[in-house]
């Protein structure tokens, strides 16, 4: 498991993914289905794993929480990336970081509070909660103006951030106002677009970020490794054929909950049982799993496919 510190490197080595956490009848992670997920993962190229809202860390509590970071270390891959997530609220952060420190992730990822901030508030708690971690920590902004962009400069000059993932969604993702200025406050090698498949060409081959979180890519790794491919190499043409296949999945995840459904689609389609999702989220509605298993099936075949045969 990757313990050195967090480079520009390493965020274009593979896709970010933002898998899953798949839980026991009981309710408990379990081991051996998150191992085979990330298994699938790595055999379709992906050497980063991060467990942030799609895990639903949101609502991970204290008492739990070693016992995740364990399995975390225990199913990483030889050569894996592994970042756990801490929050959202500042007081729950410096709980999770203190217990963090005990272990050897190089970095862990601040979720956003989506409760009452000011942007100089965000900035001061970074910073503390960095300076309690002992490590830098990656930020992660969903709302605009979460964070000031040129507080969010000062906190990467100072080290108390190393990467920030940038999920603000757009109607258009080329129209970004608050994105072009924290391009221009804090450069692209350290930034991520951290929304999947669908904006991910426009944010790396137009605002010049460095790669890109998914979720999607836990049901085809393959698929979303060579979409990262065609990035780095700007083949903006197959980049946007390979992310077609996506979108039908994706506009499940955006009807009923990206969280949800990539739960219960990673069970739909056979790679690992996921079981129960933690509250206060809850599985698919009975209405849903139809529409959601046909588009994740699709998906998962479509990967079938390329991997047998690339040039389809």
């Amino acid at each position: 498991m990757k313990t050195d510190p967090v480079t520009p490197a390493d965020l274009v080595r593979s896709v970010i993914a933002v898998p899953p956490l798949a839980r026991a009848a009981d309710g408990s992670a379990d081991v051996e289905q998150n191992r085979k997920i990330v298994g699938w993962m790595a055999e379709g190229g992906v050497s980063s794993f991060l467990y942030g809202g799609n895990a639903n860390f949101y609502h991970l509590g204290l008492a739990e929480f070693p016992s995740v970071l364990d399995m975390m270390v225990e199913i990483a891959p030889a050569d894996g990336w592994m970042i756990p997530a801490f929050g959202p609220d500042f007081g729950k952060a410096l709980d999770q970081v203190r217990i963090l420190r005990d272990y050897d992730f190089p970095t862990a990822m601040a979720l956003p509070m989506n409760g009452p901030t000011k942007p100089a508030g965000v900035a001061t708690g970074l910073r503390r909660i960095a300076d309690a971690y002992g490590r830098p920590i990656t930020a992660y902004v969903r709302a605009e103006n979460y964070f000031a962009p040129r507080d969010m400069a000062a906190l990467i000059a100072d080290g108390v951030v190393c990467v920030v993932k940038y999920a603000v969604e757009r109607a258009d993702p080329g129209t970004d106002r608050y994105l072009s200025e924290l391009v221009e406050a804090i450069g692209t090698e350290r930034l991520v677009s951290g929304i999947g498949e669908r904006p991910a060409i426009v944010h790396v081959l137009d605002f010049g970020v460095a790669a890109f979180t998914s979720g999607s890519v836990t049901i085809a790794p393959h698929m979303s490794t060579a979409i990262l491919k065609a990035l780095k190499s700007r083949d903006r043409q197959t980049a946007e054929a390979l992310r077609e296949r996506f979108l039908a999945f994706e506009d499940q995840r955006d009807a009923h909950s990206p969280i949800v459904v990539l739960h219960d689609a990673v069970q739909l389609v056979g790679i690992a049982e996921t079981g129960p999702i933690q509250p206060y989220l809850a599985n698919l509605d009975p209405g849903q799993v139809a529409g959601v298993a046909d588009a994740a099936k699709a998906l998962y075949e479509e990967n079938r496919r390329y991997l047998s045969d690339p040039a389809t």
